[in-house]
């Protein structure tokens, strides 16, 4: 498998100054003194799968911290989509490129990319690409609803859960909308009434774009009828029917230019221009003949203007400032009015519809829980085995199953994961446990028997070994190399068992130069993880690194 996180840069985070690292595949622990800075390598991890930022992480005199995160991710991966659809460019060559900019001052910023991404991106894209257990997140594993989706995961029902929920919100929505019906007929009539009322109105108006225009135009044309047909009368009586007419006498002057053509023949220009201002002159008498013939100084035509007139300016007090929202608002009244009454006409058929609709889930639950029950014992089975790897030679697991008086989000039933880590105990709910280190080793027998079916490719454990040591840790880090063959895996330990069972050790340091400290995180050599190992162990002495060489050649 290649390596699935294969750059991480981080600058000005808290003791970081500038940090580039490239983790190989398979199974990475990363090791150091406590207070080193090992958490600040997780927490830089976080920051990329949209965790909530704290601007006291910008390392002290630096303005912004950063982190980048480069991802190699398979071609059939949903992240592809994902990515595209949150409006990002896709990945070339699987290379997926995240980075998150914290600042002192104004807001955060966050890259998938180059491209400017929300933190919700981030997020949905982290729940894909790792997954991140802390000293508390296997407490996950406390929830009935958390132990029902480890299990629908194992069996292969995720489908079958959300066609089933799918089925409960058709089935509760049917029901919700007969209760609204049955509450609300009193307002659904007076709403009926008043759409009806409304659309009506709009309707009857038979309103047209840009007629509003057209009517003021002509509003203001007949409230000045009288006068423009008198003018009209005298435009026509001085171009054309008085003696001294402006056409007769231009027509005196056309002929006379025309002679002088005949005399002249360079005076043609003179005649067209002449000829030219007589056509002119008649074609503007025609004009104006249309004009005046158009007017209508009708009184009631023009009450029948200002009526339309106070018709729309009524509609646009009522439904909008303009015609075109008027239009506008009629359509949607026009829409819910459809609405209602069909609500209205099928509410009778509702029962029928919520009995077909019960049968849907009722036969959807019923699926899932077959496949439940059937697939519970196997992984049951699985776990115990893990277990038994871990530690836990006898120890007891099973899923009990609790039928639900009503149906939940999750199913018609409940699960409980069942555990007893000694023989002879009985069997207590896994948040009875006290024991961090059982219930540690309990999520690492769960993530082993779900290996096959988890698809995130990136797991990485955050000191998940506590509380164990011995024989039992390095059961543990077998278990995180088994992990490994179908996972990129990260372990942050302070166990040597667990550190020796890794393909390649990393440790994390701090120095101070001048006044300034500084985190480090270096590759070691194989000479360079026997001391490490044998620090873990308690000493440098010849004892603990022979301890330490004997750890590294057993796995």
């Amino acid at each position: 498998m290649s390596a699935t996180l294969t750059s991480l840069r981080i600058r000005n985070l808290a003791l970081v100054e500038d940090l580039l690292w490239e983790p190989p595949a398979g199974f990475v622990a990363i090791t150091g003194e406590t207070g080193a800075g090992k958490s600040i390598i997780l927490g830089a991890v976080k920051l990329l799968l949209g965790e909530r930022a704290d601007k006291s992480l910008v390392r002290s005199g630096a303005d912004a911290c950063s982190v980048e995160g480069v991802f190699q991710i398979p071609a059939e991966s949903l992240l592809h989509a994902m990515i595209e659809e949150g409006g990002m460019d896709v990945c070339e060559d699987g290379v997926l490129l995240i980075k998150r900019v914290v600042s002192i001052e104004g807001a955060g910023r966050q890259f998938v990319n180059g491209s400017p991404a929300t933190l919700a991106l981030l997020r949905q894209l982290g729940d894909l690409l790792v997954d991140l257990h802390g000293p508390h997140d296997h407490q996950s594993l406390f929830s009935r609803d958390q132990q029902m989706l480890v299990l629908d995961s194992f069996a292969g029902a995720d489908a079958l859960r959300i066609e089933y929920a799918a089925r409960r919100r058709e089935w509760m929505h049917l029901q919700s909308e007969k209760k609204r019906l049955l509450e609300n007929a009193e307002a659904l009539a007076r709403e009926l009434d008043l759409l009806s009322h409304q659309v009506a109105e709009i309707d009857e108006a038979a309103l047209k774009i840009g007629e509003e225009e057209e009517l003021l135009v002509r509003q203001r044309t007949g409230a000045n009828a009288h006068r423009l047909c008198a003018i009209c009368s005298d435009l026509t009586a001085l171009l054309s029917e008085a003696e001294d007419s402006m056409i007769s006498r231009w027509g005196d002057v056309s002929r006379l230019m025309r002679e002088l053509q005949r005399l002249d023949a360079q005076t043609e220009p003179l005649s067209a221009a002449a000829i030219g201002i007589f056509d002119a002159l008649q074609k503007l008498t025609r004009d104006v003949d249309r004009y005046a013939a158009l007017l209508d100084a009708n009184p009631q035509s023009l009450e029948a203007t200002e009526a339309r007139l106070d018709t729309i300016q009524n509609l646009k007090r009522k439904y909008g400032s303009t015609i075109e929202a008027v239009v506008e608002f009629g359509a949607e009244a026009s829409g819910k009015l459809v609405q209602l009454k069909s609500r209205e006409e099928r509410g009778a058929g509702l029962d029928e519809e919520i009995l077909e609709a019960r049968k849907s889930l009722d036969a959807a639950a019923k699926s899932l829980r077959l496949k439940r029950c059937k697939a519970a014992p196997r992984l049951a089975e699985l776990v115990k085995t893990h277990l038994s790897d871990l530690g836990f030679a006898k120890a007891g697991f099973s899923i009990a199953f609790e039928e639900l008086e009503e149906s939940s989000p999750l199913g018609i039933e409940q699960v409980d994961f069942l555990f007893a880590p000694n023989p002879g105990e009985p069997e207590r709910p896994l948040r009875s446990i006290a024991s961090s280190g059982e219930i540690s080793r309990v999520m690492l027998a769960l993530k082993t028997s779900l290996a096959a079916q988890d698809s995130v490719p990136v797991l990485i454990f955050d000191e998940i070994d506590a509380n164990v040591g011995g024989e039992v840790g390095s059961k543990v880090g077998a278990k995180m190399k088994e992990l490994s063959a179908s996972h990129q895996v990260f372990c942050i330990t302070h166990l040597p068992q667990v550190a020796s069972a890794a393909d390649s050790q990393f440790m994390v340091s701090k120095d101070t130069t001048g006044e300034r400290t500084r985190t480090r995180l270096v590759s070691m050599s194989e000479e360079e993880r026997v001391g490490e190992i044998a620090r873990m162990l308690g000493g440098q002495m010849e004892s603990a690194r022979k301890h330490a060489k004997a750890l590294l050649l057993g796995n």
